[in-house]
């Protein structure tokens, strides 16, 4: 099957397209559409984290649960909202822990999209949601495409960094070879749980220096917004 992906991703997933899983997806999403049901994000954004973060340029992946399940909050990317629409809380909650770590002033804008460009793949476990029904895709196939995807990472790549936060992000760490990629994790930024150990993990400074003891380029995380 033909799926509009990035060209790396293509290549690395094309038997994951063959799949009765996938399958199962593109007929589900088909059918809640013809219900008129909302689903968030748009279909041009559903791939988005793999457009702005071709496999090639991964160096840092940050796993979400759900997309966001509010109109216009969800643009494929996880914990990221469109500039211009209000920040959530688990993003409030890791832009104060950003400034707590590094220094930086809190961004004005919730898009992520300069952690992308630079290699941080912000991935969400389901990539769609229906409108005001959190986890309601969780069941639909998306975990197995995404599992796929997190087990491509750690086989293929070196020296990824994996930030963990939440228990079902942490669930995902028995994909991960941690003999050559560094695993940090912690509370999820949510207000329910951010100050049980997300608070003063410093994810961000840990991240770059690994990634500079690695050679790599370490991330800004300024956003440019700030």
């Amino acid at each position: 099957m033909s799926v509009k992906i990035e060209e790396s991703w293509k290549e690395l997933l094309k038997e994951s397209f063959e799949k009765s899983y996938f399958l199962q997806i593109i007929e589900h999403l088909k059918a809640e559409k013809a219900t008129n049901t909302i689903i968030y994000p748009p279909g041009s954004k559903i791939f988005y984290a793999f457009e702005k973060t071709p496999f090639t340029k991964v160096k840092l992946v940050i796993l979400g649960q759900d997309p966001y399940h509010g109109p216009g909050q969800a643009h494929g990317l996880s914990f990221s909202v469109p500039a211009g629409i209000a920040i959530p809380r688990s993003l409030q909650n890791i832009f104060k822990e950003l400034q707590s770590d590094i220094g930086l002033k809190i961004p004005v804008s919730g898009d992520l999209s300069p952690w992308a460009e630079q290699g941080v793949l912000l991935l969400n476990a389901s990539l769609t949601v229906r409108a005001n029904e959190p986890a309601s895709h969780a069941q639909i196939g998306w975990l197995q495409f995404t599992d796929h995807v997190i087990r491509k990472l750690s086989e293929e790549k070196q020296h990824l960094v994996f930030l963990l936060w939440g228990k079902f992000a942490q669930d995902k760490q028995n994909l991960i070879d941690s003999s050559k990629h560094l695993i940090l994790k912690a509370a999820h930024p949510s207000p329910f749980s951010a100050d049980r150990g997300f608070f003063g993990c410093k994810h961000f400074s840990k991240a770059n220096e690994y990634l500079m003891h690695q050679g790599f380029e370490p991330i800004d995380w300024s956003l440019g917004n700030s």
